[in-house]
């Protein structure tokens, strides 16, 4: 009883942004394969909106779009024309426009949460989410360059590339085969992890700060508040830019290597 009193004559206590953020404690189903911390809800979250957002407005599509149904479809639109058939060509364009804009979406929702009161942290902030949408994104372009050029044809396109004298290839092979298989998800992951990291832990540290100069500084330091307040809002602006940016990003590099995958050097 000393001990809790003593505590809270302190007065309120902050907890400073840190990797911890990343790695809240269980809070259901400790233990199990089913254990639900912070970031497993947000994650839920962010793919119940997504399924909702677009359920809903496909349920209710008129001929005549509304200014709901007219934002969903600029969005599908958009990764369509500017990211699958700008990348890809109109016939390729059209056939991966729909694993693209899956893509595109998802990691946007996800990226989204890192702004949204409440919740506060990037879905995609810990390395399990950008590590299976590059996972997804390995398989399809893996896939769609076997599919295009057989087993053995992509492969040789993709290690063996033509018109290199072939003592060449003792050294060339190797950087292909690193460059196409490793470092291909192993940059779509990190891009996107350490850019959602990077941003969860600025705008905390800016709102924390404002926190403590609002209600525990004295004097001229108060005024220091609203300044770091307008750059918290001016940053979650930008962390918005991010968001939209990072899933363009991804997806547009999805479509880049299914063309490289797809096509004979």
């Amino acid at each position: 009883m000393t001990s809790a009193l003593s505590i809270l004559s302190q007065g309120p206590v902050f907890a400073e942004p840190g990797i911890g953020d990343f790695f809240p404690p269980a809070f259901a189903f400790e233990g199990t394969i089913f254990e639900m911390n912070r970031m497993v809800l947000v994650r839920l979250i962010a793919t119940f909106a997504l399924v909702a957002v677009f359920g809903i407005g496909a349920a209710r599509a008129k001929l005549v779009p509304g200014r709901g149904q007219s934002i969903l479809e600029l969005l599908v639109i958009f990764v369509r024309d500017n990211v699958a058939i700008e990348t890809l060509g109109e016939k390729q364009g059209r056939r991966f426009a729909p694993i693209l804009t899956t893509i595109f979406l998802a990691v946007l929702f996800l990226n989204m949460t890192g702004v949204i009161p409440g919740l506060n942290i990037a879905a995609s902030s810990v390395v399990a989410v950008p590590l299976v949408f590059a996972i997804l994104s390995y398989l399809v372009f893996i896939g769609a360059g076997i599919q295009a050029q057989g087993v053995g044809g992509f492969f040789k396109s993709q290690l063996f590339p033509p018109g290199v004298p072939w003592p060449i290839y003792i050294l060339l092979t190797p950087i292909e085969l690193l460059s196409t298989f490793v470092i291909r998800p192993a940059t779509l992951t990190i891009r996107l992890l350490a850019n959602m990291l990077a941003g969860h832990l600025m705008l905390a540290l800016l709102f924390f700060g404002t926190h403590f100069l609002f209600f525990e500084a004295t004097g001229a330091m108060k005024l220091v508040g609203g300044v770091t307040f307008l750059s918290a809002l001016i940053f979650t602006l930008f962390e918005i830019f991010v968001a939209a940016l990072q899933a363009f990003i991804f997806a547009i590099l999805t479509a880049v290597y299914i063309k490289l995958s797809i096509e004979t050097h």
